[in-house]
């Protein structure tokens, strides 16, 4: 591969001329702002970002970058912090100006651009007493959670992201364009369900949308480390007492006055009435909290929760893998000790955290493994490590760090021992630690002859 020369710049500006895409290189203004990415760890500098406006820009710099072997890169939300949206010295394809959402409310679904982020959907959508399963932090980008699979609050009564898909318009690397589906190149919708970063740029979206005209209850409590075994308690009965319209994030993070020591954080989720909800959580909202920060809400509202966590404005590694109930307190114990030794060595750690994210799962393994190149669909949860630095020497240390907790998860919480239940391995949290054979498991051959 080559980098942007500048006569290939030049030949790219050529090539967009006739067209309302803007290129912008390292000596125009704005670029800066367009090569930062939420976690700076992940930032690099391109040799050209191009705006696009078209799937035809897209389709066209696509061409052009494969012609010329230069790297491409797409950019919609810029959360992943593997830097799959930054390059040295190539091509970024920044579909940010490619926003737009149409909710069809006769039939139900919902046209978004690959731009788009979960907010606007979620704006969109609300207004027309609808929702869709989306991210449960709605600052991010569409294209990237949907193509990996996709977890959302209301997945537990309606399935993955993936799962409410009905096409998706993708440019490929020749620059041509197709719409796929069911019944129009329903191999490539296949791969695309999963595995949809290796085959193209998705370039629009169509989802079902689920009536959501009520609101629902959720929001923050927050822990000291001495309730810990409570709420590990609550947790492990989840799986048994939930019935599709409950969620529960819980784990470990910076206390939200004290920066210096970990607490015992959870955010709620009941797509019900307060009082139905309140019963359900009953054994976490009679516990002594820190702060508790519950109430009844709307469903756009919930989803914005988590966009203070989405703040740029510090190195970012997030990665993750499953976990499998119940949970061992003297596990539990371990980790959370061990997350406080971390934050209170390192500097600037504040905003770290290990979550927990437990949504009932049988809407996904009703969906065979074989049906969609996504391949994790078994009685399982999904945990992720999220760490949050400043200085950039420590990056090789964190990202070692991650990789010593994703080892003890995969080793004391009996996922992979679940026979017939998929490969264990959220692919939107994987990081290089797993390959392609462990992330597609048995769909592994079908996406390498796709391919």
């Amino acid at each position: 591969m080559h980098f942007l020369t500048q006569n290939r710049e030049i030949q790219l500006r050529e090539t967009l001329k006739d067209t309302r895409a803007t290129v912008v290189t390292p000596e125009d203004e704005g670029y800066p702002e367009l090569i930062s990415r939420w976690s700076e760890a992940s930032e690099k500098e391109a040799g050209a970002v191009v705006i696009v406006t078209t799937s035809k820009e897209v389709a066209v710099v696509t061409a052009f970058a494969a012609r010329h072997h230069v790297p491409l890169v797409v950019h919609a939300g810029g959360y992943s912090t593997s830097s799959a949206s930054s390059t040295h010295g190539g091509i970024v394809v920044d579909m940010s100006a490619m926003h737009k959402v149409l909710v069809d409310t006769a039939s139900r679904t919902v046209a978004i651009q690959g731009g788009a982020t979960w907010a606007e959907v979620d704006e969109a959508t609300e207004q027309e007493g609808l929702a869709v399963v989306g991210c449960t932090s709605s600052a991010t980008g569409v294209g990237g959670t949907t193509l990996g699979g996709g977890f959302g609050w209301l997945t537990g009564r309606h399935g993955l992201i993936i799962d409410n898909l009905i096409s998706v318009k993708l440019v490929l690397a020749d620059g041509s364009i197709l719409n796929t589906s069911m019944s129009e190149n329903p191999d490539l919708f296949w791969a695309l369900r999963g595995a949809g970063q290796e085959f193209g740029v998705a370039t629009e979206f169509v989802m079902r949308a689920h009536r959501q005209d009520s609101p629902v209850f959720g929001g923050f409590l927050y822990f000291s480390m001495d309730s810990l075994a409570d709420i590990v308690g609550f947790a492990n009965s989840f799986d048994q007492r939930a019935g599709g319209d409950e969620g529960i994030f819980f784990g470990f993070t910076t206390r939200p006055f004290t920066l210096a020591s970990t607490a015992i954080f959870t955010l709620l989720f009941y797509n019900g009435p307060q009082s139905t909800a309140e019963e359900f959580f009953a054994p976490l909202l009679k516990l002594n909290h820190i702060q508790n920060n519950t109430q009844e809400m709307s469903y756009r509202e919930i989803n914005n929760l988590l966009r203070q966590v989405a703040a740029p404005g510090a190195r970012r590694r997030v990665t993750g893998t499953s976990i499998s109930l119940p949970l061992e307190i003297k596990m539990m114990e371990d980790i959370g000790q061990e997350f406080n030794r971390v934050i209170q060595t390192y500097p600037r750690m504040e905003g770290s955290a290990i979550v927990f994210e437990l949504i009932p799962y049988a809407c996904v393994t009703g969906v065979p493994i074989d049906a969609t190149a996504y391949a994790n669909r078994g009685p399982y949860h999904n945990v992720a490590i999220m760490f949050r630095w400043h200085d950039h020497k420590l990056d090789s240390k964190i990202a070692n760090i991650g990789r010593d907790f994703i080892r003890k998860f995969r080793r004391e919480t009996g996922v992979a021992s679940i026979a017939g239940s998929g490969v264990g391995v959220y692919a939107n949290y994987a990081g290089p630690e797993f390959s392609a054979k462990e992330l597609f498991g048995d769909n592994f051959p079908r996406l390498r002859e796709l391919k």
